[in-house]
């Protein structure tokens, strides 16, 4: 490689990093994501959740409460306020169905909430108001602490029942925070439910922490941290909070991303001065090189069968998505040609199309890119959003956008009708990462 091409790739890779990798912020680990719903869907589906008997309507583990609020933030639901509810049946009880079919209620969710010593168990009932069909009856028993995960399950089943898509609600993000201001700054890598409740510090430092990556099982995170000034990629499980040191080769280490079966990280790279994606054994240490282009190769993504990775480079003058096959051969192959820049690829849970942040009429927005019909579609509409990531049942993504001039998370569904904001009351948040299934179907 020419040395000014050597200089020219290290001092841009910053400048690529603060459009393709961002970082993640919040104000402290107590603080929760505040979610507002910023543009609905019309026709959603009316849904009732009664209130259940036996819990404590208006607080954080108001169990009905929560299925609601799931069920409205997935776009596709509109519950019916409280207020206007004709009666509040409970599981067994006769339901006056024409009462609610006067309220223009598609469905009804009926439930009990019993506390038995430590642990609560839920009973819930999905009915169907137009036929009177009982569609789902089921129980679940959970530690009280856990009342609200309980109440996100009990929301994917009535979710999946309805649509044939399995529900994500109990999910979890990671993402980044920083408090202050330089030199004084503080970042923390954070954990949250789907809907921003119940965040949890994994790390803390004075230094950037950023790019968090789920392992596939969501024990483990992989990130990036600056301590002692320099990059270092962490593997750290989350709930012990035991973390090892698996790349800090000199120049930059950076973007890691978990290969389908856990076994590896793919991962950026500045050995010889040239950034470029490799992929690092995590049993063995064996760090095996993917790219060799003079350009910039960043932000790897797998695919879902572990056989190639997809990844930004500029090698054809500006940000572009390319894809090379994990063979003695390596060509990287082209893969986005709408546009000036399309950058941070993630693929979709099916495996049918790439997320990616795009340049639409000189703004940076999500879009997804379809690896069948060679078509974008913009979803987002702020001017400088990055970072997606879609939900493990690729009905909608996250994301780093701007509000109010301080970093936020927002969610868009994958057909782009329906939005909403996570935002912090103070600090910036950025950079997320949506954790895979946490359960079993």
């Amino acid at each position: 490689m020419h040395a000014t091409r050597r200089r020219r790739t290290v001092g841009a890779v910053r400048a690529l990093f603060a459009l393709c990798t961002g970082t993640l912020y919040l104000s402290s680990a107590q603080a929760q994501l505040r979610l507002d719903i910023t543009r609905g869907v019309e026709n959603a589906v009316p849904i009732a959740v009664v209130p259940f008997g036996g819990e404590a309507t208006g607080t954080a583990t108001d169990v009905s409460a929560i299925i609601a609020a799931d069920l409205e933030r997935s776009g596709r639901f509109a519950p019916l306020p409280r207020a206007q509810m004709v009666d509040q049946p409970r599981p067994g009880d006769p339901i006056r169905f024409g009462d609610w079919r006067l309220l223009k209620t598609d469905y009804l969710v009926v439930g009990q909430v019993d506390a038995q010593g430590s642990d609560t168990t839920v009973k819930y009932e999905l009915h169907n108001v137009v036929t009177g069909q009982r569609l789902l009856g089921e129980s679940r028993s959970a530690p009280s602490k856990a009342l609200r995960m309980t109440a996100h399950r009990a929301a994917d089943r009535i979710f999946e029942q309805l649509t044939g898509i399995r529900g994500a609600f109990a999910t979890r993000v990671a993402y980044v925070s920083v408090d202050g201001r330089p030199p004084a700054q503080r970042y923390r890598l954070m954990v949250a439910d789907a809907d921003g409740y119940g965040a949890v510090r994994i790390a803390e430092s004075t230094e950037p922490l950023m790019s968090p990556a789920w392992s596939p099982d969501g024990r483990m995170l992989a990130y990036v941290s600056f301590e002692g000034k320099a990059s270092a990629i962490y593997v750290q499980q989350v709930s012990s909070g035991e973390r090892r040191r698996v790349s800090a080769r000199a120049g930059i280490n950076g973007a890691p991303a978990w290969s389908p079966d856990g076994r590896k990280l793919a991962l950026t790279l500045s050995r010889d001065g040239n950034l470029d994606i490799y992929t690092l054994d995590l049993g063995s240490q064996t760090l095996t090189r993917v790219t060799s282009d003079e350009s910039i190769d960043t932000e790897p993504a797998w695919a879902l069968d572990g056989r190639s990775i997809y990844f930004t480079s500029d090698r054809s003058g500006g940000p572009q998505i390319y894809q090379v096959a994990l063979d003695e051969a390596r060509r990287a192959e082209r893969v986005t040609f709408e546009g000036s820049y399309n950058a941070r690829p993630r693929l979709s849970p099916d495996g049918t199309q790439l997320g990616m942040v795009t340049l639409d009429h000189g703004a940076y927005r999500i879009g997804t890119f379809d690896l069948k019909s060679r078509t974008v579609r913009v979803l987002s509409t702020s001017q400088q959003d990055e970072s997606p990531s879609f939900a493990p049942n690729g009905a909608a993504l996250i994301y780093g956008t701007k509000q109010g001039g301080r970093g936020a998370l927002a969610i868009v569904s994958a057909d782009g009708r329906y939005q909403q904001l996570l935002s912090s009351d103070s600090g910036d948040v950025r950079e997320p990462a949506w954790s895979p299934f946490l359960t079993p179907p």
